[in-house]
């Protein structure tokens, strides 16, 4: 029999319990110990007392029946009968004191026996074991005698409370140490991505190098001025091509066509990297129903989009319908449908929308059909992502791929959506639906990417290279540690200033530096409103706002005026952030800091496009600055440089400035007694 006392660390909170539980076991320890002498006692023989001897005996039977009060001997062994020789006395008692010694040594070490008392020092062990009598009897008694308190006159002095050990072991009591980095696991196509030159200035393709694309559209592109291909543009279009060459049934070997994702820096051509291969899938077409779609996140980018559209369609039979919510419901139902005597007639080839206007048309323009829609084109992918929860792309593709049954010829040709390629899967012709995903800052979380139901898509990045494969004709620069890339000619700074002090370094930066066209950003539509009220006050610099106070109408035009040079300062908000190209941008203001990553990268992707030059200056407060300059630099920012203004360089605009602060004050109130009026 043996008795396992585990002593866990429970904290400081547990010591209580700790203590009585080491009570209850130093008790139960006794009372097996006390058992253990009355059995010893019991075995051993009665010896023949000799006369004159009663008393002795009588003691010894009082002993026996009262072993507690047996005192013992100094070596702890067990009492000798009297009537015992002295030589087999002495002879015991030097056992037992042999025995007694080794069991105190055996007590020392504590292997074994009772538990530490709380004045001893030495650490105390994680197992205790109390070994009974049954197996080691002699032992037994001998540890017994050991582990019994000391009596002093009057009796057994009280023992000690029992509390918790001087030093507990505990179990997984390791140093810290910083945990690796767990790296993701990436989907192949995301791992080993088609890598294209990032420098549009020196990978230029000459249009004759790519004969797939049809003639009229070389000649098209030659009066725009282009006669070569950025980049992006020479790997993607001849992909698009190949994977329209089958017509609008199915790809080349009878196979569904992959999904394309497009990552390339702002002004690297990714618009006309899917208009060319679009409008020339599109020529041959003999009905004219919907089959190419594009979804752009706002009004003013999807303008662009449709005007480059309208370009490489004019004198063709292709037609182009801007659905943003800029025309009534009605107007917009006018250039998508008409009703005929038999039904209703599509007007559209090409379809340009927003996501919310184009759920619209969806639920509500009668005639409006996407079931031969044969391109889906998501023009900054990671921003259509992030608004999923219109719930716009599960829309379009029920719109696609309807569920119930179709009468007719046309039902031979009803489509499915995409499954395991097998030889039933691609006996029936059909009109594959292939997505286009084009994006300065496209998201590599495979979550994100999942609900867009890609079907074994391909990746075209100018971006780093975790590991695999690479174009053999393209060499990458091995500077590639960073999140995004940026336009080659592009200067990154910044500005530390105070928040009194910085509309004066915008208009230094404008006055003395000699900018004609400045593009400046804010975080709100109220902080671009006052700053443009107190530089018009100022004057001297043509300025206008771009925020959402303005009709589509207005935008338009200031844009328009901004791009032909008659205004010189440009106050927006992240309206204009997301692919507006405005020609001729010279600087871009970060009045207010970007609070993420991406929209930094389009923020300053609005100058320096198309391989030219510009700069970007952002005005950081001092409780901004480590923040911000850490987060530059974990996106792979090259060259930020820290730009200075001593105050000496501005205190001759002060009289001005504050003479305009004045009257930035009073017409805030006048705006606010309006609107309370």
């Amino acid at each position: 029999m043996a008795l396992f006392h585990v002593a866990r660390y429970g904290g400081p909170e547990a010591a209580g319990a700790e203590a009585d539980a080491d009570g209850r076991a130093r008790a139960l320890l006794q009372r097996l110990q006390c058992r253990a002498r009355e059995r010893e006692l019991q075995r051993q023989p009665l010896q023949q007392e000799p006369a004159g001897s009663a008393e002795p005996a009588q003691a010894a039977g009082k002993r026996r029946r009262r072993p507690r009060r047996t005192r013992r001997r100094e070596g702890g062994g067990a009492p000798a009968s009297p009537g015992e020789p002295n030589g087999k006395r002495r002879r015991a008692d030097g056992e037992d004191a042999g025995a007694g010694g080794a069991a105190r040594s055996r007590a020392g070490a504590r292997p074994w026996g009772s538990c530490p008392r709380a004045a001893d020092a030495r650490p105390r062990p994680r197992f205790c074991l109390a070994e009974s009598s049954e197996e080691a009897p002699e032992e037994s008694s001998v540890a017994a005698d050991a582990a019994r308190p000391p009596e002093g006159p009057g009796g057994p002095l009280p023992e000690e409370a029992p509390g918790p050990p001087a030093q507990a072991l505990v179990l997984g009591d390791f140093g810290r140490s910083r945990a690796p980095k767990v790296q993701p696991f990436l989907p192949v196509w995301l791992a080993e991505p088609s890598c294209v030159g990032k420098n549009v200035t020196e990978g230029l393709v000459p249009i004759e190098d790519i004969p797939e694309v049809h003639p009229d559209l070389q000649k098209k592109l030659r009066a725009q001025g282009i006669s070569s291909y950025f980049p992006v543009q020479a790997a993607v279009i001849p992909a698009l091509l190949e994977s329209a060459a089958g017509g609008f049934l199915v790809s080349r070997g009878g196979y569904w066509p992959s999904d394309l994702c497009v990552s390339a820096p702002t002004g690297s051509g990714k618009t006309l990297a899917f208009v060319i291969p679009v409008v020339q899938a599109l020529l041959p077409r003999a009905v004219c129903q919907v089959r190419a779609l594009a979804v752009l996140p706002t009004k003013e980018l999807a303008q662009q989009v449709s005007k480059v559209f309208n370009v490489y369609t004019d004198a063709t039979s292709l037609r182009v319908a801007l659905v943003t919510g800029q025309k009534s419901l009605a107007k917009e139902q006018e250039s998508l449908v008409q009703k005929t005597a038999d039904g209703f007639r599509c007007l559209a080839d090409i379809v340009v929308a927003t996501p919310g206007r184009l759920v619209d048309h969806i639920d509500q323009t009668p005639g409006f059909s996407l079931q031969h829609l044969r391109f889906l084109v998501i023009d900054e992918a990671d921003r259509m992502i992030d608004s999923m929860h219109q719930s716009w792309l599960p829309r379009v593709v029920a719109a696609a791929f309807p569920s119930g049954g179709t009468r007719g010829p046309s039902a031979l040709l009803q489509r499915t959506r995409p499954q395991a390629v097998t030889a039933a899967s691609i006996c029936c012709p059909q009109t594959p639906l292939q997505k286009l995903l084009f994006s300065a800052t496209l998201t590599q979380n495979p979550e994100k990417l999942q609900q867009l139901g890609l079907f074994q898509p391909r990746l075209f990045s100018t971006g780093p290279v975790r590991r695999g494969l690479r174009a053999p004709d393209v060499d990458v620069d091995g500077d590639l540690g960073g999140k995004y890339l940026f336009p080659a000619g592009l200067a990154h700074h910044y500005v530390p200033c105070s928040l009194r002090s910085k509309p004066l370094v915008v208009l230094h930066l404008i006055l003395e530096m000699k900018f004609s066209r400045v593009l400046c950003f804010t975080n709100s539509r109220e902080n671009a409103h006052r700053l443009f009220l107190l530089v018009q006050a100022f004057g001297g610099v043509a300025v206008a706002e771009f925020s959402s106070r303005y009709g589509p109408g207005q935008r338009k035009m200031i844009l328009k005026q901004f791009e032909q040079g008659k205004i010189q300062l440009l106050v927006s908000t992240d309206a204009t952030a997301r692919g507006i190209d405005v020609q001729g941008v010279q600087l871009v203001l970060n009045y207010d800091a970007p609070q993420y990553l991406r929209t930094y990268v389009h923020r300053v992707g609005r100058t320096a496009r198309a391989g030219k030059t510009g700069q970007a200056f952002t005005l950081l407060l001092k409780v901004q600055e480590r923040r911000f300059l850490r987060m530059l630099a974990e996106g792979g920012v090259p060259g930020l440089q820290r730009h200075d203004t001593p105050s000496e360089l501005l205190q001759p605009l002060v009289p001005r400035y504050e003479e305009a602060l004045s009257q930035l004050e009073r017409a805030v109130k006048e705006e606010q007694k309006q609107k309370a009026a």
